[in-house]
This record gives C-alpha cells, structure tokens and sequence, in this order.
C-alpha cells in the first residue's frame, strides 16, 4: 500500500491529499530517508511523521484493506514516540490555555474592561475632543483667516 494511503487509512491524515501534501514538505519519512507519497510500505517499517512540531514514531504492524475505524487503528500500528515528544505536546497545549474557559461564551463588560485596562488602551482616554485630534478646528481658523484677508 502507497504511503499517503496508509497514513490516511489509519486515520493520522483527514484526508489523502493532506497525507500527500505532508510527505512533499518532507515531514514523513521511513527510516532514515524521507521518501515520495508512491513508496510502498510494508510490515516491520518505521515511520516517522512530523506533525504539530512533534516527531511522532509509528510502527506498522498490519496493511489494512482500506479506511478503518479508529477503535481498529492499535492492531495495525505501534506508537514507538519518545515520551519526551509527548511532554512537549501536553507543555504546548497549557500554554494555550486561556483564563477562560473554553464554551463561555464571548466576554462580559467587566472582562473587557479589565483587558483594556490590561492592554493599556489610553489613546482613547487622552483626546476627548475627536476635532481636536483630528485636527479640524485648526483648519477653520485657517479658513476665516484667509476670508478676512481677502
């Protein structure tokens, strides 16, 4: 079986296009050489996939015939990944977290507030008269003054 068919066999790739796309970019490989999506894997191959920023190793035990279920998945492959490689996903994935919790909704009046407090929004603060800031006033000077001159 190719390779791009494989890896989206068992469910690693959503698609075989994405899996096709994956092994150009040179992020799979077989061994110690990064192969071409056409290569032909068999069973006892070592495949390493980097995917998420994360070297992921798997080790085919079986072909399937086609698209499995994701409960088939373990009696056809290994997961050889260094426990190291997991700690960085879980480390990744903390610091991802926000304050909020995730289904919230989107934030409140105060939670606003404490951001822009947080941010440090004081332009707004600053010019109360929008003419001003803008510069319009200025310009009607200019235009009496030039009206008086005539």
């Amino acid at each position: 079986m190719r390779i791009d068919k494989f890896l989206w066999s068992i469910r690693f790739y959503k698609t075989r296009s994405v899996a096709t796309d994956e092994i150009k970019k040179n992020r799979v490989s077989i061994g110690e050489g990064v192969v071409k999506a056409s290569k032909e894997v068999k069973e006892g191959d070592v495949i390493k996939i980097r995917k998420n920023q994360i070297d992921y190793k798997i080790k085919v035990i079986q072909i399937p015939k086609s698209r499995i279920g994701a409960k088939l998945v373990p009696l056809h492959i290994k997961d050889v990944t260094d426990n190291d490689q997991y700690e960085l996903l879980k480390l990744r994935k903390m610091t991802q977290d926000y304050y909020r919790v995730k289904g919230e909704g989107r934030p409140t009046k105060k939670d606003r507030r404490e951001m822009d407090e947080y941010v440090g929004n004081d332009i707004a603060s600053d010019f109360t008269d929008w003419d001003d800031f803008f510069g319009e006033s200025g310009n009607q000077n200019e235009e009496e003054e030039n009206e008086k001159a005539l």
